[in-house]
């Protein structure tokens, strides 16, 4: 289960919030209420990702679908070179 916390507080609970994430949980860590880390398990690195797969459905955080996936529509036609162009709009606007 995925909890949040701020910061103040994670520093102030730290060895509890540990001892929770052995256990399975996760913590979003916030300052003034914007998401800034991630508090979870490293044990779970080593894992495959069939078996990180199965670990999400054990704890219910994702469902397998109950019907075959729909197909996708075919992808837009486009003239040669404009995903590109709008890339590079796109980094231009950015900075």
């Amino acid at each position: 289960m995925r909890k949040t916390v701020g910061v103040r507080e994670a520093k102030a609970r730290l060895s509890q919030l540990l001892r929770e994430v052995q256990r399975g949980d996760s913590w979003t860590i916030t300052d003034h209420g914007r998401p800034v880390a991630q508090l979870s398990s490293a044990e779970n690195s080593d894992l495959s990702l069939p078996e990180r797969i199965q670990r999400l459905k054990d704890r219910g955080w994702i469902v397998p679908l109950d019907h075959e996936p729909l197909p996708l529509p075919p992808p837009l036609p486009l003239e040669q070179g404009t995903a590109s162009r709008w890339l590079e709009e796109d980094r231009d606007h950015a900075t």
